[in-house]
This record gives C-alpha cells, structure tokens and sequence, in this order.
C-alpha cells in the first residue's frame, strides 16, 4: 500500500470557498494530531496517512448537507480525539461546539488540537453523552452507536424551542441503515457520501439526518 500521506488539499476539492485562516488550520492538523497519535492512540496508526480522507473530510461530510446559522450551538458525543467535531468547528467558526467523550486521555487530546490551531469555538469535557442538562441545536456523532440507542442516551438533550434553521440529529453511519432507522422509530433523511466525494472510503458511507426524536 502507498503511505505516502493525502494532503490537506483534497478538503478543497470540495470546500472551495474557505478562509486563509481555515485552510491554516486544517493544514496544521495533521502535525498535531500525529504528534498526539505517538502519545495517545486516538486515530488508527495504520492508515494515518489517510488522516485527512477518512478523519477529516468524513467530518465535514455532514457540512456538505447541512449548513449551520451562525450563533448554532453543537454538541459532539463521543467525539474520541475530536471527530467529527473539530473539522466542523474549523468550517463553521461563528458556532459554538461542545466535544464530550467518557475516555478522559481523549478529551485531552481534543482539548489539545483545539488549543494548538487556535480553535476558540470548541471546549471538550470527559462526560458520558447522557450526562449534563444543557440542550443543544444540534447533536452530531461518527459511529457511536446504533440509532435506537443514541435517541435513548440523548432524550432531552436537543432544544426543542431552538429557533435555528436547521436543527436535529446528525451522525455518520455505514452500510444499510433500514433495520436500525425502524428499530429507532425515527424519521431519517439519509444523505450518500458516495455521491458527494469521489474517493472509494466514502462509497458506503451515510450522512444520518434526525430531525427531532
């Protein structure tokens, strides 16, 4: 296999209209979280080369179908070293992301990231996702848990007199999600990453849209 590493540019094949300081910082993550990777095993070492396809512009898969108003309060569940949450607080820097995971060594490392891009939208604190009373406009995740769970665990936690335009449920899944959505008894906009991003990691992988629970 080629481990020659995928450059921070493929985000631009995509994202066209970024920032200076955007693309800054998502050029200076790869050096971080390698750095941190070597101490805190948060993103697979084998494929790391393939840090900013399969970490970085999975994230902003959910970007790609959502756009959130400035002022958007976001909470991250079991964001493991700060996916997708971090690449999304980069895109969306008038927002106000809060990463939270139960592995303590991985909200450091999120904690970490944010602190060294100089990313002042995000905190991350160690909390199991049904802890805490804050409400939120919007959840997001990446291959947590099932959905039927998720809806459990977070009962409660989405605002339902936020006055956002777009609000809900937001998680990156993969493989035929029909059983898990009627388990769930949710309704579900089902957006394919496949057919946004050329790249074969992305050909079974889902953009999960809950609305409401």
């Amino acid at each position: 296999m080629d481990s020659a590493p995928v450059s921070w540019e493929i985000i631009l094949k995509y994202f066209t209209e970024l920032t200076d300081a955007q693309k800054q910082q998502l050029q200076a993550l790869y050096a971080v979280y390698e750095d941190w990777n070597a101490k805190i095993n948060v993103v697979s070492r084998k494929d790391f080369h393939l840090f900013y396809e399969r970490h970085v512009l999975h994230s902003l898969a959910i970007a790609a179908v959502a756009d959130f108003e400035d002022g958007t309060t976001i909470l991250d569940v079991g964001t493991g070293g700060g996916f997708p949450g971090i690449p999304l607080a980069i895109m969306f820097p008038a927002c106000k992301f809060h990463l939270v995971d139960s592995i303590g060594k991985k909200i450091k490392v999120a904690n970490e990231v944010a602190e060294a891009i100089g990313l002042t939208n995000v905190s991350a604190k160690q909390a199991r996702m049904e802890q805490g009373k804050e409400k939120y406009d919007v959840i997001v995740t990446r291959a947590v848990a099932p959905l039927a769970q998720l809806k459990h665990w977070l009962v409660g936690k989405l605002d339902g007199k936020s006055k956002k335009s777009v609000g809900g449920l937001f998680c990156l899944k993969g493989g035929d999600l029909t059983q898990e959505i009627i388990d769930a008894r949710v309704k579900a906009n089902l957006y394919d990453i496949g057919s946004m991003f050329e790249e074969e990691f992305f050909q079974t992988k889902k953009v999960v849209w809950v609305k409401k629970f």
